[in-house]
């Protein structure tokens, strides 16, 4: 069961528990370059990316944003874009008010914000949130914990006459530290309807850890992710590691995997890995999945492997125009099977499958069409005619809209 959440609507989007889990990413352009980060946005906006966030970190980027959000508009692209500020945010948002309201969220590290006037630059923060009817992530990180809230928090524990491990501390310091700025901003006027968490780390255990103590603490909406995940096979499997226990329990509002592309890597598959979380946990549906068995010694052939990524990519590429056409399509199931130990079974519990023949097997491949044999094909032509009959089954099966 979702952990109840009050709603935040950032831009046309809704945050909360009554509302789906929601995907988000964020642009590693200079924003100053609005050319590349309005492609960029564009290309994250395509590959499902309900949400982005830009750095905003000096006055060129500040002067950007009203500028790439006019350029988007004009591309009919219409998501809600994100300001991350760090120790000058209370200067910018004053000083560039324009982009202070293009922006749809303001995401803030009470961490960052300054530490002789740490409470007013964050108030300042806040008072610009009120004035543009923003919403705010307050956004705790434990590579910028606020040092002294840290350190008062490890004094008062050294004292204890059972005093916690040191990691304890600083997860109880950066809990403490999200829901003390929370109320800070409510004292200061900002609604409580208006409200993310989020408390990143980059340990697997430590996220579930911390996210669980804070989950405890309110209901206001929380935002998932490991920060600093890492670099392609780490990257991802630390992430759905860390995202899947905290989803599993009804944990978690927004969600983003924080990959590390290679250089000129594409940006787009942290939104990829994103949304196949959510859809192998059964939590939202993007694209129809495609089941293939990893092959063995009775699939010495190619010809599966060929097929299954043939199909996946056909998929890929036809979603934009199913997406628009069909009700429900992102809800399809096909199987791609190497042989008959499993291939006739798993095809039958995919909504249409086909088994090829394995190593020294009668030269034929069944489909089975929602757990019935439908018919066998034969021959050289498999993937087109397997591509016609996906087709035949989408048509009839799927309401237009």
């Amino acid at each position: 069961m979702r952990r109840k959440t009050v709603t935040v609507k950032i831009g046309n989007i809704k945050i909360g528990s009554d509302y789906p889990v929601v995907v988000q990413s964020m642009t590693n352009t200079d924003t100053a370059d609005i050319n590349k980060t309005v492609e960029q946005i564009k290309a994250l906006t395509l590959a499902g990316s309900e949400l982005v966030r830009v750095t905003v970190n000096n006055n060129a980027a500040a002067e950007a944003v009203p500028k790439i959000v006019t350029k988007l508009d004009k591309l009919n692209i219409n998501v809600p874009l994100i300001g991350d500020f760090h120790y000058n945010g209370h200067l910018l948002l004053k000083k560039y008010t324009d982009c202070a309201k293009a922006l749809a969220k303001y995401r803030i590290n009470p961490g960052n914000v300054g530490t002789r006037h740490r409470d007013a630059n964050f108030t300042t923060i806040i008072e610009q949130a009120i004035t543009n009817n923003k919403p705010v992530r307050i956004g705790v990180n434990w590579g910028s914990l606020d040092q002294q809230l840290l350190t008062d928090m490890m004094d008062e524990n050294s004292k204890s006459q059972s005093p916690l491990d040191a990691k304890d501390v600083m997860i109880n310091a950066m809990v403490e530290s999200a829901i003390r700025s929370a109320k800070l901003a409510e004292d200061v006027g900002l609604p409580h309807d208006h409200i993310i968490l989020s408390a990143k780390v980059s340990g697997v255990l430590d996220l579930i850890r911390v996210y669980r103590k804070l989950a405890a603490e309110g209901d206001y909406p929380l935002h998932l992710g490991l920060t600093e995940a890492g670099m392609g096979n780490k990257g991802i499997i630390a992430s759905t590691a860390g995202l899947s226990p905290l989803l599993l329990d009804g944990i978690g509002d927004t969600i983003r995997v924080s990959l590390t592309p290679k250089p000129g890597g594409d940006r787009t598959q942290e939104v990829q890995v994103a949304q196949q979380v959510l859809q192998s946990l059964e939590i939202r549906n993007f694209n129809p999945q495609v089941t293939a068995c990893p092959g063995c010694g009775r699939t010495t052939s190619t010809l599966f492997q060929k097929l299954a990524d043939e199909i996946q990519t056909h998929i890929r590429t036809q979603m934009p125009v199913w997406r628009e056409k069909y009700n429900g399509i992102e809800e399809l199931k096909v199987a791609v099977m190497g042989c008959v130990v499993n291939g006739p079974g798993e095809s039958r519990h995919a909504n249409i499958g086909i088994s090829l023949p394995g190593t020294g097997e009668a030269p034929k491949a069944p489909v089975y069409i929602d757990g019935i044999h439908a018919q066998t094909l034969k021959g050289a032509n498999l993937a087109d005619e397997f591509k016609i009959l996906l087709q035949e089954y989408i048509d009839k099966r799927y309401d237009r809209n």
